[in-house]
């Protein structure tokens, strides 16, 4: 695999956008809206799943006529600017969050989460113009890897802003970091450029979308392996939102003890997706996802019976590997189940299926915490998820899904 400049571009917006996700969505943020914003027991919880559940509704309602529109338009690196910024701007604002502005922080919250997720709608989509399908599972691994780089740096750079009356400061700082590194990714990525045409692209984008269903339906180990992601996926989406509050709950870790557990988590993250990256171009995406769900059962069974601190980081390192490596191999393994002519709109269809999967999850979890005042028993309710996912991957045929999506490329896309 030759690490151009193009590729380069590609894996920082990875590097940069791990900020948002580790600072905000798990580490931080996430414990400061349960415990100051809120400060009402398991109530912040439940307050916390309906935030992420109300954001990737959001998603799933837009991004399939984002996708259609970007397809069209041939403009997905410009939709991947708008929503970055977007972003920024409201990670920004979290800032003016204070103890007691529940709504505010949920508000700005969600806008920022609804705008980083549709912006990975394009982000995914552009990972054919910069690599080829055999290379796709290095590629993705390395995008994965430079990210939980990128979150590992976030996190070095906000322990110095750890204190109770500096800690608002991490949000701007945040959006600065995410916004300053991904700036390569703008000047350095090269989008595919095809011919377009000025059109009613709303209007266009609602025709595609209709066709889009009709088209799916040709691509049956496509959408069986999409039913997989739906369910496992919730999986993660609920250990990444949670994860903090969890250990902040049970175990009464500070913020600079979660800071030094998601260090340690990034360092396994980043290894995991190189390793499984090279894996996953060895033994298949099937049977590399397999192996990584079976990785997320042990991590949130050993969750459930774990005692102490010590062992929790241990847990860790565990989940490092795994949200590395699944996360990584799955968006790989969409795209080589994907004809490269629909890619942003399958890629939309793609973030609709995981996005409603995820209005679920956190639901479902802060619900239980909230009912039962145990995030213990709440935490089992992942397991579910992952068993199902994995029954269901194991349906797909991988090798007749790859021809079936090379075949549509050969005879060309008439939609």
């Amino acid at each position: 695999m030759k690490f151009n400049k193009n590729i380069f571009g590609w894996v920082m917006y990875d590097f940069a956008n791990s900020s948002f996700t580790t600072i905000i969505v798990t580490v931080i943020y996430s414990v400061y809206f349960r415990n100051v914003v809120v400060n009402q027991g398991e109530l912040g919880t439940a307050l916390w799943g309906r935030a992420i559940s109300i954001s990737m509704l959001m998603v799933a309602v837009t991004a399939p006529i984002f996708g259609a529109v970007a397809d069209f338009s041939r403009a997905k690196k410009k939709f991947l600017f708008y929503n970055c910024y977007l972003t920024v701007i409201f990670t920004a604002l979290l800032f003016f969050v204070h103890a007691g502005d529940i709504v505010k922080g949920m508000i700005f919250f969600i806008i920022a989460n609804f705008a980083f997720n549709s912006g990975n709608v394009f982000y995914n989509a552009l990972l054919p113009d910069v690599a080829s399908r055999n290379e796709m599972g290095k590629v993705s691994g390395w995008g994965w890897a430079v990210g939980y780089i990128g979150g590992l740096a976030a996190l070095l750079l906000m322990l110095p802003l750890v204190h109770n009356n500096w800690i608002r400061l991490v949000f701007p700082t945040v959006a600065a970091f995410f916004g300053i590194f991904a700036i390569p990714t703008f000047i350095l990525l090269k989008e595919i450029k095809k011919p377009s045409k000025r059109t009613n692209y709303l209007r266009t984008a609602l025709i595609r979308i209709k066709q889009s269903y009709k088209n799916i339906r040709n691509f049956r180990e496509l959408i069986k392996f999409i039913i997989s992601y739906l369910i496992y996926n919730d999986g993660i989406i609920v250990v990444i939102s949670f994860a903090a509050i969890y250990g902040a709950t049970r175990f009464g870790m500070d913020t600079k003890q979660l800071i030094t557990y998601f260090v340690i988590a990034n360092v396994t993250s980043m290894i995991g997706a190189l390793v499984f990256g090279y894996i996953f171009d060895k033994i298949g995406a099937k049977k590399t996802i397999s192996i990584t769900i079976i990785i997320w059962i042990a991590v949130v069974i050993w969750a459930f019976m774990c005692k102490s601190i010590k062992e929790f980081y241990f847990i860790g390192m565990l989940a490092g590997i795994a949200i590395g490596s699944s996360q990584s191999s799955s968006r790989a393994m969409l795209v080589l189940l994907t004809p490269d002519s629909k890619m942003a709109e399958f890629f939309g269809f793609y973030s609709v299926t995981g996005r409603i999967a995820s209005i679920l999850g956190p639901l479902v979890y802060g619900e239980i915490a909230r009912i039962t005042g145990e995030q213990k028993w709440a935490i089992l309710s992942v397991v579910l998820f992952f068993i199902v996912g994995v029954i269901i991957l194991q349906t797909v045929d991988e090798e007749k899904g790859k021809m079936m999506a090379l075949q549509w490329k050969e005879d060309g896309d008439q939609t």
